[in-house]
């Protein structure tokens, strides 16, 4: 059978098309942060507020995620936010003013948690369905839609200084990865692996004077007060997102200002970052297949953690090189092995965790620029590094054993 044709490889490209999709629109809007500040005429406090604006709508957005999750299911969802967060790039370009600028951010942040949401349910599902492993991969995706909107930005910058240009041949690209999508998305989502025990006997056992013919009340399904497992997760999953997002935002600064890196080695900290964790996602899925999610995500934990407190004791330029490498490379695996077990708890399980990340991804950088502010940013870079420690603390509990995280 050609891969055109496999069923699992057609729902893995489309799926993997909102992947790219969300991590091209992200950077694509990031990239252009000087020229919308230069366009508006913002400072450097109110720049913060926007990038928080993106946070604080991913943050209120879970009630809402929750309920057109149970109302349209994953696959309609992802294809609309999709949709809205290309034409946002647009209304982004268009901003006539600093408060048209904030709205547009905090719903970016709304169709941010919504995306994310669905395409993770899409990917759980295709892995039950076929019973394969492939969370990894479609993360690492994710990394390459943000570095091909990185290497768009740097030619559209060089070609013209119009942001509406570049968003505009962004919006082509992102409609193209669209219409991708859309021919092998699935039409049901995962099952969540623990049923009511209570539903589950009453289906079984009915009563026996029931009417043959009668046809069982649907069920209406009500969001539910999440699990001690469901919460750990939540725990895991901010404070990996948080610590991703500032390596992103921040680790040419640091490199430049802490480790006193020349202009030509600062931007070098994203470049590790990225390579490594596109490369370690690559190869996840093997890991996850032999391991098991639970072991691939704790040790992930403890090599980034590790790896980060011993370059910043160490300080210098090529100890922080190594020490993101080794933040990239225990990252990598987190969120697809966190996202793939909320799935399996069922859609508001998936929903809140989820919800977490986005808001850790989008909030976490502004705050570590605020903390700056108020400090230095070496006590930043401190605090990821405890991070990765709160993260491996929470995934050893005993209330989140690593057979809990295995498929």
């Amino acid at each position: 059978m050609s891969r055109l044709h496999d069923p699992f490889r057609r729902g893995q490209l489309a799926i993997a098309a909102l992947f790219l999709s969300l991590g091209f629109q992200y950077a694509t809007w990031a990239a252009r942060i000087p020229a919308v500040k230069a366009d508006l005429d913002l400072s450097a406090a109110e720049v913060g507020v926007l990038l928080m604006a993106a946070g604080v709508g991913a943050a209120v957005s879970f009630p809402a995620v929750a309920w057109l999750m149970r109302r349209m299911g994953s696959r309609r969802l992802a294809l609309l936010s999709q949709l809205g967060l290309a034409l946002l790039l647009l209304a982004l370009a268009a901003a006539p003013n600093y408060p048209v600028a904030l709205l547009v951010m905090c719903v970016d942040g709304v169709l941010v948690g919504c995306l994310n949401v669905a395409m993770n349910a899409q990917g759980a599902a295709l892995e039950a369905r076929h019973e394969r492993n492939t969370m990894a991969r479609l993360h690492a995706v994710f990394s390459a839609g943000s570095l091909l909107a990185a290497l768009l930005a740097s030619g559209m910058t060089a070609a013209t200084g119009s942001v509406m240009a570049h968003f505009g041949v962004a919006v082509v690209l992102l409609a193209a990865l669209g219409v991708t999508a859309r021919t092998g998305l699935l039409d049901e989502d995962a099952p969540a692996d623990r049923p009511d025990p209570a539903g589950a006997e009453a289906a079984a056992e009915p009563p026996a004077d029931a009417p043959a013919a009668a046809e069982p009340e649907p069920a209406r399904r009500r969001w539910t007060v999440p699990s001690r497992l469901t919460l750990w997760m939540c725990c895991a999953m901010v404070f990996g997102t948080v610590a991703e997002g500032a390596m992103n935002d921040w680790s040419a600064l640091y490199l430049k200002d802490v480790a006193e890196a020349s202009a030509e080695l600062a931007p070098l900290g994203i470049a590790v970052v990225s390579g490594m964790m596109v490369v370690a996602r690559l190869f996840a899925d093997g890991w996850r297949s032999r391991w098991g999610d639970g072991r691939v995500v704790l040790l992930g934990s403890a090599v980034a953690g590790t790896g980060l407190a011993v370059a910043l004791v160490s300080g210098g330029v090529a100890p922080a090189l190594a020490g993101f490498a080794c933040m990239g490379l225990g990252i990598a695996a987190v969120t697809p092995c966190v996202y793939a077990a909320a799935a399996r708890q069922g859609s508001d399980a998936l929903t809140l965790v989820a919800a977490m990340g986005t808001t850790g991804l989008l909030a976490g950088p502004p705050l570590i620029g605020f903390i700056a502010g108020a400090s230095n940013l070496a006590w930043d870079w401190q605090l990821l590094a405890a991070c990765r420690g709160v993260d491996t603390e929470a995934l050893a509990n005993p209330h989140v054993s690593l057979e809990s995280l295995v498929a």
